[in-house]
């Protein structure tokens, strides 16, 4: 009987021991960093801030390819993701429960401002589309479901006096929606991110890229609807385009969960700027991140951790 409750207490604590229980339990930092799909910006860059917080700070992270902002709010939300990439109007939106949140969702907090996102509206010379009115009668890929890009391209839409019964809308990833150009069964596609975007770039090699431009009356509407929106341009041989393309842009914004403590959110925001040169080569977008721009344009309250290092570091 002795040797019974023996052999159950030794299994016992080699069971404790191997989920992390116990007083030999790995005590480190877990973090799941909510990202994007892999043909965007943000998974990279959310795999390099991964491999940033294991080399500095003994973190194990998990890097989760998702369908981007909104579900990563959701993801963050339940639980199941400390960090994660999301933009502008999809925090915004959060907070004031709009949109595609049928309530406020304020369980996470902002940690930076990232990089802009460009609203790039992607076709061929050959599609004959040279305006967004002229994607009437077309087949457009939107953006995944609820995603930030088709945040995107419903707001662009509504600037313009459109929708979706306007055309035929496909609800695609980046890569779907350039393979189905590629192939013929899109015409073209909303693609929000920064740039150049390894999709679009990849079109380029076989194919003579037209990118849409958001300017006039429409990109003044879309400002006077969604103050977030703010004026820029593709610059000229981004995708082999001859000209600047002016277009609309909203910052991505570095969030997370708002019960984690003080100190962690401290140590992972002085970490990321202080070593910001390996974040920057994880994509040309990123090497717009900076800490002079770390509190621009962020619609939603910074964790007072991130607050206190900011502050210590004189961003204002």
């Amino acid at each position: 009987m002795k040797r019974i409750s023996f052999i159950f207490i030794l299994a016992s604590v080699l069971f404790l021991s191997a989920c992390g229980g116990g007083s030999g339990a790995d005590d480190r930092l877990f973090l799941t960093i909510a990202t994007g799909g892999q043909s965007g910006v943000y998974y990279p860059l959310g795999a390099s801030l991964g491999k940033l917080y294991e080399t500095e700070l003994g973190a194990k992270s998990s890097v989760q390819a998702t369908g981007a902002s909104v579900e990563n709010i959701n993801l963050l939300d339940q639980k199941r993701a400390e960090l994660a990439i999301i933009m502008g109007d999809a925090a915004s939106q959060a907070y004031e429960g709009t949109g595609p949140f049928d309530k406020k969702v304020q369980s996470f907090a902002a940690v930076a401002s990232l990089y802009p996102n460009y609203v790039q509206v992607i076709t061929t010379k050959d599609s004959g589309i040279e305006t967004i009115e002229d994607l009437k009668g077309k087949r457009v890929g939107v953006g995944a479901p609820n995603s930030g890009v088709e945040l995107n391209a419903r707001a662009i839409l509504e600037a313009y006096g459109m929708s979706y019964d306007d055309f035929e809308e496909d609800f695609l990833s980046y890569s779907e929606a350039i393979d189905g150009i590629k192939n013929g069964t899109v015409d073209a596609a909303f693609v929000t991110s920064g740039i150049p975007n390894p999709a679009v770039t990849d079109l380029s090699t076989t194919h003579e890229v037209k990118v849409i431009p958001i300017e006039g009356e429409g990109m003044k509407k879309l400002k006077e609807l969604y103050p977030y929106y703010a004026e820029n341009t593709i610059p000229k041989g981004t995708y082999g385009n001859k000209e600047d393309v002016p277009t609309a842009s909203i910052m991505n914004l570095l969030v997370v969960r708002r019960d984690m403590d003080e100190e962690t959110v401290y140590r992972l925001t002085k970490t990321m700027f202080e070593n910001l040169e390996k974040i920057q080569s994880s994509h040309n977008a990123a090497k717009a991140i900076k800490l002079e721009t770390a509190k621009d344009s962020v619609p939603v309250p910074f964790h007072p951790g991130a607050e206190k290092y900011l502050k210590e570091a004189g961003v204002e």
